[in-house]
């Protein structure tokens, strides 16, 4: 298992999703070799509660399931006083980071 924790602002979606996909990756990047990455590919999530403004949010990530190159993760996060998403989070190893991200940017343009 693996934490994350961020200081809010506000809880909007796309923060809640970005801190379980850290949280899950976070767990994956000790045991990734030299130059592998690993990318989100899927996420289901339900967003159970609002976070008022400045309250802290973390999140945790367990995995559940590989075959070595996917990784199956269940997601949770809270803020200081209540869950407020849950989930699940898939994740698969690229080799080389490097060569993934430099086809990405050609891919733009």
């Amino acid at each position: 298992m693996r934490w994350a924790t961020v200081a809010c602002t506000s809880s909007p979606l796309p923060l809640v999703i970005g801190l379980l996909e850290d949280a899950a990756g976070a767990v994956l990047k000790p045991h990734l070799p030299p130059g592998a990455g690993s990318v989100g590919t899927m996420i289901e999530m339900k967003h159970l509660a609002a976070t008022p403004v400045g309250m802290t949010v973390r999140a945790k990530a367990t995995l559940i399931e590989s075959d070595g190159k996917r990784y199956l993760f269940t997601v949770e996060a809270w803020d200081e006083t209540d869950k407020i998403a849950e989930g699940r989070h898939e994740r698969f190893v690229v080799p080389d980071i490097e060569k993934f991200l430099a086809r990405a940017i050609r891919k733009g343009g």
